[in-house]
């Protein structure tokens, strides 16, 4: 990305960019089809058609009824009515620290927003823990965290029971992304949708923030869980468009007819246009031909073999999270008691941008870097990262009395410097001529005043912890 000083950033964390920023073939499908036609979705156009088929065919076969949308909060909304209707239903099940959307029906389901305002829980909401196996309930040594943590969903419904309510739905991210980058254990999906089944409800899968082939293992992110597991509703959006706002729904033939024998027809005037059709084409195709998915776990592999060289030497470091370009750094000030280490998480982010890399922090303490970039992040781009990360850790342990070790690996190469061309350019040298050409390189369709970015900014000063004082429908 680049400021409005021509200045480059690296982009660690943009996940709407999915396919990179003004992809020149992005840009010339939405061109193309804007001069042809652009309607609203009661015109028949072969573009919807023609998009629902190849969005199906990612997905298990039972998943063959897509509604459009413009954006992942109309799909959540839309996935809470399809379940709602489909036995009568209206209680849901979310996860806590979850984050589903700025629509009113989704902030009743999301506690990350919820916790933080006026509102008050609802009583047909129920809070499950998050199944985080780092810092939740059940951790990496228990047993069978994956078991514990699907029994305390089965003692909400129970409970729910007890008093006389039915559950609609249970709706989680495949992976969670504002709770903390959290990765499920595996065998929770099913086991919960098994007790959810039993209770009449539906299991959503929200993949806004992890579909389209992020994870690179599959698809789908709900699709690492493995081909006995499948949701009865998937959403998906932001990355989807590449920046355009389109999203859809995706669900079964029971689900989608027991909504229409609602009578209430569903319309959406922009949703499914052709324009957005057009760009989720472009998308689905530069996936393939760029083979993305590939990249995402080639790439994903190598920079998670990095940061846990990092963690080896940096005692902030207390663990590295994640699958595929979808990646967690949780900082800690304590190992042993994993004390969130939220402002040197905030402190962190400002200097990595100095260094024109651009981190963002989540979880609920926000001491979790995340890391989600567009799908073409290369294997420099990580090293690079990793090593503008090195030296931020290095000097703010040393400026709070933690001693960082030197360490070596042998399996991955240690760099004191950047070697190629490309990631220099990201250092901010005010050079137009390398500037324009890298930018031109990279995104030859763009005209000079669509490649403005801020950056990442946030209001008022980092937080302080502890007083310490840190420095500077188509089926």
């Amino acid at each position: 990305m680049f400021d409005e000083r021509g200045q480059r950033y690296l982009d660690c964390i943009n996940n709407v960019a999915h396919v990179g920023h003004c992809h020149p073939e992005v840009v010339e499908a939405a061109r193309r089809q804007m001069e042809l036609l652009n309607t609203n979705s009661r015109f028949l156009h072969d573009n919807i058609v023609a998009y629902a088929q190849r969005l199906v065919a990612t997905l298990p076969p039972q998943l063959c009824v897509c509604y459009f949308t413009n954006s992942g909060s109309e799909a959540n909304d839309l996935a809470l009515r399809l379940a709602r209707q489909f036995r009568g239903h209206q209680d849901v099940i979310t996860l806590d620290h979850a984050y589903h959307g700025h629509l009113s029906s989704l902030i009743e389901v999301s506690p990350y927003k919820f916790r933080k305002g006026k509102d008050d829980k609802k009583e047909f909401v129920h809070v499950a823990p998050a199944p985080d196996t780092y810092r939740g309930k059940y951790r990496e040594n228990h047993p069978d965290p994956a078991g514990a943590y699907a029994d305390e969903v089965r003692k909400i419904i129970e409970e729910a029971h007890a008093n006389g309510r039915k559950i609609a739905a249970f709706i989680t991210e495949s992976m969670q992304s504002c709770g903390g980058q959290i990765i499920p254990p595996a065998g929770y999906f099913q086991k919960v949708a098994e007790h959810i089944h039993r209770a009449g409800g539906v299991f959503i899968a929200d993949e806004v923030q992890v579909g389209f082939s992020r994870v690179g293992k599959s698809y789908w992110s709900f699709q690492m869980h493995g081909e006995d597991f499948v949701p009865d509703i998937v959403t998906m959006g932001k990355s989807m468009g590449n920046g355009h706002p389109v999203a859809c729904v995706v669900t079964t033939k029971d689900i989608a007819e027991a909504f229409l024998s609602s009578g209430m027809e569903y319309f959406n005037t922009y949703g499914g246009n052709p324009v957005s059709c057009a760009v989720g084409l472009a998308v689905l195709d530069i996936i393939e031909k760029e083979d993305l998915r590939g990249n995402a776990r080639r790439v994903g592999n190598y920079l998670t073999e990095l940061l846990n060289k990092q963690k080896t030497k940096h005692m902030l470091i207390g663990d590295i999270r994640g699958v595929g370009l979808f990646i967690g750094i949780d900082l800690v000030t304590d190992r042993e008691k994993r004390t969130p280490a939220t402002a040197e998480a905030q402190h962190v982010i400002y200097k990595m941008k100095e260094k024109r890399v651009l981190l963002s922090a989540d979880g609920p303490h926000r001491n979790v870097l995340k890391i989600k970039p567009p799908m073409c992040f290369t294997a420099e781009d990580a090293e690079f990262m990793v090593e503008q990360l090195d030296g931020v850790l290095t000097v703010l342990e040393e400026s709070i009395g933690i001693q960082t070790k030197p360490v070596i690996s042998e399996s991955i190469p240690h760099r004191t410097k950047v070697t190629k061309a490309p990631p220099r350019d990201l250092l901010g040298e005010n050079n137009p001529d390398t500037t324009e050409h890298a930018s031109r390189k990279r995104n030859s369709a763009c005209t000079e005043s669509s490649r403005s970015a801020k950056g990442s900014r946030r209001e008022g000063p980092a937080p302080q912890q502890d007083g310490r004082q840190l420095p500077g429908a188509v089926s």
